[in-house]
């Protein structure tokens, strides 16, 4: 392997930063994900059956779950006293906005990788070209063949290693990129549910109160 890497030659150092900096966030989503889809559903779930017959007990729910994204969002929009079922969409639909960086996190840093990466490559390959290409003295004898050759191991071995670099990373991207339009149309859909038990809610309130002030 030593070898291999020296043979990459100068790129393969920033090829070396990208790899383990890919793997480091790749295993921190992957815990994330793992975390998140181990228990939010039954968590969502046991929230939604709790608003339906016992509004004011949700709030302590919510509370205990606030490591999920879906959890703050309904605290955040519930927390808004007196809200219109329009007002309540609204509140929705702004703490979902706000939640969703946290779930496209590192994202940015996943493409910058697997796009520098084979340009990193590309480069070794023409440093390794030059190499070879310097090492050649035309209407010499003196011609260094170890030097030729080591520079076409150079650019061979920096074009693989950024492809291996950008493919894998490219995989992982893909996977989460995958779990976050999941996570939205979960969001969405448990989201929707809580606006129709709201504005049920809603309603018999304003009934309770609109016949309480006739009674008056």
């Amino acid at each position: 392997m030593s070898s291999i890497f020296a043979a990459g030659g100068i790129v393969m150092w920033p090829l070396l930063v990208f790899s383990v900096m890919a793997i480091a966030l790749i295993l921190e989503r992957l815990v994330f994900w793992f975390r998140l889809n181990r228990r939010q559903r039954t968590v969502m779930q046991d929230i939604l059956r709790t608003y339906r017959t016992a509004p004011m007990d949700v709030y302590a729910k919510l509370r205990q779950n606030l490591n999920l994204p879906i959890a703050r969002i309904f605290l955040e929009a519930l927390e808004i006293e007196g809200a219109s079922p329009k007002q309540f969409h609204l509140a929705l639909v702004s703490a979902m906005q706000a939640e969703l960086p946290h779930l496209r996190r590192f994202n940015t840093v996943f493409a910058t990788i697997i796009s520098v990466s084979p340009l990193l490559g590309l480069l070794g390959t023409i440093l390794g070209l030059i190499a070879s290409f310097d090492a050649i003295q035309l209407g010499s004898a003196g011609t260094n063949a170890t030097a030729v050759t080591g520079g076409i191991s150079e650019a061979l071995v920096s074009t693989a290693a950024g492809l291996v670099v950008a493919i894998a990373t490219l995989l992982f991207a893909n996977l989460f990129r995958g779990l976050y339009k999941r996570q939205v149309a979960l969001i969405q859909e448990y989201g929707g549910q809580l606006e129709i038990l709201y504005e049920m809610h809603h309603e018999r309130q304003s009934q309770v109160q609109t016949e309480a002030y006739a009674a008056s």
